[in-house]
């Protein structure tokens, strides 16, 4: 078996010692059969370079995207700002749909791209969607709620159901959509959970975190081993 290279965005130096990332992204991969290779969200990343020799490509989550690129105002819950990680991930995620990589978007990865395909966000779920859900813990921890799936989404095929209980980690979200992506998952207070982009079956997008419960779940599981296929394919 070949073992795709995967690579992983990373945390940036504005709120980190170094362009670090947590252990459980890099052993999903390992389980999935994937050569996991970090990328370091730095000024001037070679980019192009990277994606010319990676297989397939994670997004990771983390902290809250400018609003400004999204034409929005500051909000006091945002934190952990960094403009060298959203100039990075931008052309990351713009250069990975172009040439259809293999891509899996996870929490700020989603936001990243609906905002690189002029996209929106929630900027606070709370003040829109109230405390029906619970999409983190305070101060900034994270909680467990189910998500449904539509039934003919790539998704599905991934992991195994159109409900999936997942680990959540946030508190902003997809507001208006980037063009040519469509909602595919939703929570019970109908936060959109998942995306797709028409006409590319390479792309899965996910609000939550399946890496933090990859390790016992095979549905969450399945969504880096279908990275790591659609890579090897």
């Amino acid at each position: 078996m070949s073992r795709p290279i995967i690579g992983l965005s990373t945390y940036g130096i504005a709120h980190s010692d170094g362009f670090n990332i947590p252990a459980e992204y890099v052993q999903a991969i390992l389980r999935a059969g994937g050569m996991p290779l970090l990328l370091p969200t730095a000024a001037g990343a070679p980019v192009d370079a990277w994606l010319e020799k990676l297989q397939g490509l994670v997004l990771i989550g983390g902290g809250d995207i400018d609003p400004a690129c999204y034409g929005a105002l500051p909000h006091e819950t945002i934190y952990n700002l960094d403009s060298d990680r959203d100039t990075c991930e931008f052309a990351l995620a713009r250069g990975a749909l172009e040439r259809r990589l293999p891509l899996l978007a996870i929490c700020r990865g989603m936001q990243v791209v609906n905002v690189v395909l002029g996209g929106t966000l929630h900027r606070h779920l709370p003040e829109i969607f109230g405390e029906k859900v619970a999409h983190r813990l305070p101060p900034r921890e994270t909680t467990r709620h189910p998500v449904n799936i539509e039934a003919d989404a790539h998704l599905v095929r991934a992991m195994g159901g159109t409900r999936v209980m997942t680990v959540s980690w946030h508190h902003q979200a997809v507001d208006r959509l980037g063009e040519g992506l469509r909602p595919v998952a939703w929570a019970e207070d109908g936060v959109v959970e998942a995306i797709e982009q028409e006409g590319n079956p390479n792309f899965l997008a996910v609000q939550w975190h399946p890496e933090l419960s990859a390790a016992g779940d095979p549905a969450q599981q399945g969504l880096f081993n279908r990275l790591t296929v659609m890579a090897d394919g």
